[in-house]
């Protein structure tokens, strides 16, 4: 038990030097899927149980849990590639308790998890809106959504008499022993770790708090952005919580942005310092908490559904029936996108899809265009799409 509590805690992010095949890229076959497989499983595992172990090494998107073989086994997915490889350095052949439920994991073949329920089997953290299935009523939230539940509470399991729990992943520290029976997991709070992502490689004379404001803001909800005052060339972004900062390294990472390779990772900064008054700062801070333009504000809003890399495709919606596909052209156009391709929705005209020369003119044509006036009251809304024309 000690054992692998130390392992657990020595895993941390941010503690453990990144192996030399990492630096470079994964090693062939290392993705950001885990298979796990639970043996000896004298305790049930559940899917929370699952959650919160493998959450401690970074941001979990989905896992499906399933029995093969008549062996409990899980898919765990990552937003990052390196948060899979610590999870499995930490936590391969470690035990849940005390001389069972021991973990075996290796790599996935599998690159992306599709999950068509949220329930107690399988869990989408990035899509709030999935049916339970199986017409059985949907289960109380009891693991953090993606963007912030608090106080969440794993329900007690009452097992065989003289076991304890061995492990309190969520605190970092063993747990007193239960009553005799009674085994509980600890409550996890929120999603673990830091909000605040390192933007570098930028190009300065072309980057703006504004422009990094609308960019990373298709992936969360942006509280503030400083961009450093000696090295134009980096930026600290502040998103809402731990999730969203995953998400948007994830999409974003390796991302060109003005003729530049953009570089996201997690800061060391748990928060953005505002300039005090009478600080120079050239506005090169700005505080975004109050923005009308957040996506995410609204709990199952439909911009949960559409979270996209970045795409040479763009949808495009909340166009009046004034505006022509002409003007729409020339509108992307003028800011040196070239318009391959153009269509309204059958169902709906005030939506289209519009097809660029390139995912970098996607990028350049969605910070300059979203929320730009159209006239009659409406400012366009420009997304990442997955679709092609």
């Amino acid at each position: 038990a000690q054992a692998a509590l130390q392992a657990v805690n020595a895993m941390q992010p941010g503690s453990l030097a990144v192996p030399s095949a990492l630096e470079g890229g994964l090693l062939p076959g290392q993705g950001s899927v885990l298979r796990i497989i639970v043996e000896n499983p004298f305790y049930p595992v559940t899917l929370e149980m699952l959650y919160q172990i493998f959450s401690k090494f970074g941001c979990v998107l989905k896992i499906i849990t399933f029995t093969r073989n008549n062996q409990f086994q899980a898919l765990v997915q990552y937003a990052d590639p390196v948060n899979a490889y610590y999870a499995k350095t930490g936590l391969d052949g470690q035990s849940i308790y005390a001389l069972c439920c021991t973990l075996r994991i290796d790599f996935s073949k599998l690159t992306n998890l599709t999950v068509k329920y949220n329930n107690d089997k399988s869990r989408d953290f990035t899509r709030l809106d999935l049916p339970f299935g199986e017409g059985q009523p949907p289960l109380e939230p009891s693991v953090p959504a993606t963007f912030g539940t608090q106080n969440v509470i794993f329900p007690s399991y009452a097992g065989t008499a003289g076991f304890a729990p061995v492990m309190g992943f969520a605190q970092g520290a063993v747990t007193t022993p239960a009553a005799p029976g009674q085994i509980t997991i600890p409550a996890v709070s929120s999603v673990p770790g830091n909000s605040v992502l390192l933007v570098s490689n930028l190009n300065p004379e072309a980057i703006t708090p504004h422009g990094l404001f609308i960019l990373f803001g298709v992936y969360g909800d942006v509280h503030r952005v400083k961009i450093m005052f000696k090295k134009k060339e980096n930026a600290l972004v502040q998103m809402a919580d731990a999730t969203q900062a995953q998400l948007a390294i994830s999409n974003l990472n390796g991302q060109r942005l003005y003729g530049r390779v953009l570089r996201a990772t997690l800061s060391k900064h748990q928060t953005v310092q505002l300039p005090r008054e009478g600080q120079e700062d050239q506005g090169l801070t700005k505080d975004y908490s109050n923005s009308p333009l957040h996506r995410f504000k609204k709990p199952g809003s439909k911009n949960f559904q559409n979270i996209f890399p970045p795409s040479a495709t763009l949808h495009l919606s909340n166009i009046p029936p004034s505006v022509s596909v002409d003007d729409l052209k020339k509108l992307f156009a003028s800011t040196g996108s070239t318009v391959k391709a153009f269509r309204f929705f059958q169902t709906d005209c005030k939506m289209a899809l519009i097809q660029l020369g390139s995912v970098e003119e996607g990028v350049h044509a969605l910070i300059m265009l979203h929320n730009h006036d159209l006239g009659e009251n409406h400012h366009l809304r420009v997304s990442f799409s997955k679709s092609t024309i």
